[in-house]
């Protein structure tokens, strides 16, 4: 390495880290964010809030709420005397679904007829009434099932036997804690990599920068080379948080997700030196970083899957390197991805890498020029 390009590395790595704040922005929330996401971010539904409007009192109707009682996903459960008790207890947030059993649910049952059960849900919370009416389904499911099955002459029911492969307990944890390696590492690095050339210009430095003897690749590579010094330190941290607090192993080989790493940095890398070759000023910097991570994070399958976008927005979201990295991070900590799969997921981001990076290279010489 020429002596002047570790010269522009160092004096790079000291500028990000030279003020204090800077030290504490750039190291403590990331890390703080692993456990906010962990604890936090879940779209598991445990100790909901129902109701339970009984109008049949019978033995088959007391059956099936003690199986709602015995739930972990429910908290203690709210009993309603009359219908007129649904609406307010709904407009109120005080429960998120009222189940309902008729007066005859009995007596239908018992008589082998088909007796249905009312599940009120509120809309407002979408996504929670959603997975909730899941629970409640299966659970009235299986009641129906084994009533059915218990009678003197059982019907030919068929049974769904599930099995989860990679994730045996489907712990919501497991599949969203390990992708923040990729998450927390981008904003990190975009950040640093978007004030890099916005700082020299605001303090005045980035002509002398353009008239020194350092060449646009070299000085390329010297913006660069801090990005990717962090972001394998900061990656490292949180793959330690993960395994060794978390216990979530890592089945796959650390240097396949290494590589992919490499190549996501300098993707990451690229975008960010591009953003900050565009604007002037600092605050600029930081406007354009948020521009383009919260596209980069909704598109990315981090909290939806790609597939269940429109299919005019998919082809976009193969262009955001985060989708694919994620891909491989998931791959490899929950199924031992091999790396020719993880080549497949390489090659995108090597193309954004070469071509924000020879985008940014362009500004550069068109400032000199």
């Amino acid at each position: 390495m020429p002596p002047r390009l570790f010269a522009l590395i160092v004096k790079e790595l000291l500028a990000a880290f030279r003020d204090p704040k800077a030290r504490i922005a750039f190291i403590i929330p990331p890390l703080m964010q692993v456990f906010l996401y962990a604890y936090a971010a879940t779209l598991e539904v445990k100790h909901a809030s129902i109701a339970v409007l009984n109008e049949d009192w019978g033995e088959t109707s007391r059956q099936l709420v003690t199986r709602f009682e015995r739930s972990s996903a429910f908290a203690p459960i709210l009993w309603l005397k009359s219908d007129r008790e649904i609406v307010p207890v709904i407009d109120s947030q005080r429960v998120v679904a009222v189940v309902r059993i008729g007066q005859d649910f009995s007596r239908l049952v018992a008589a082998r007829e088909p007796a249905t059960v009312q599940v009120i849900l509120d809309g407002r919370r979408s996504n929670t009434a959603q997975i909730l009416n899941g629970y409640i389904g299966s659970i009235v499911t299986q009641f129906a099932i084994d009533q059915a099955m218990g009678g003197t002459d059982p019907p030919d029911i068929s049974t769904v036997v599930e099995r989860s492969w990679y994730n045996p307990n489907r712990d919501y944890a497991t599949t969203m804690v390990p992708s923040l390696v990729a998450t927390l590492t981008m904003t990190t690095v975009l950040m640093i990599m978007v004030m890099s050339v916005a700082r020299e210009r605001e303090l005045g430095t980035f002509e002398q920068l353009l008239v020194s003897p350092l060449q646009p690749h070299e000085i390329l590579i010297g913006k660069a080379m801090p990005g990717l010094i962090v972001g394998f330190v900061l990656a490292t941290a949180i793959m330690l948080i993960v395994t060794q607090f978390f216990h979530i192993p890592m089945l796959g080989s650390p240097l396949v997700l290494y590589a992919g790493l490499f190549v996501f940095l300098l993707a990451i890398i690229g975008v960010g030196l591009f953003i900050s070759s565009l604007v002037s000023t600092q605050q600029q910097a930081m406007l354009g970083a948020m521009v383009y991570m919260m596209p980069a994070m909704m598109l990315s399958g981090f909290t939806s899957p790609v597939q269940n976008m429109p299919d005019w927005l998919q082809p976009v979201a193969l262009m955001n390197p985060l989708t694919h990295f994620l891909v491989i991070v998931r791959g490899v900590f929950l199924r031992d991805m091999p790396m020719a799969l993880v080549a497949e997921r390489i090659w995108p981001m090597l193309f954004i890498a070469v071509f924000t990076l020879t985008a940014a290279g362009w500004l550069f010489r068109r400032k000199i020029s």
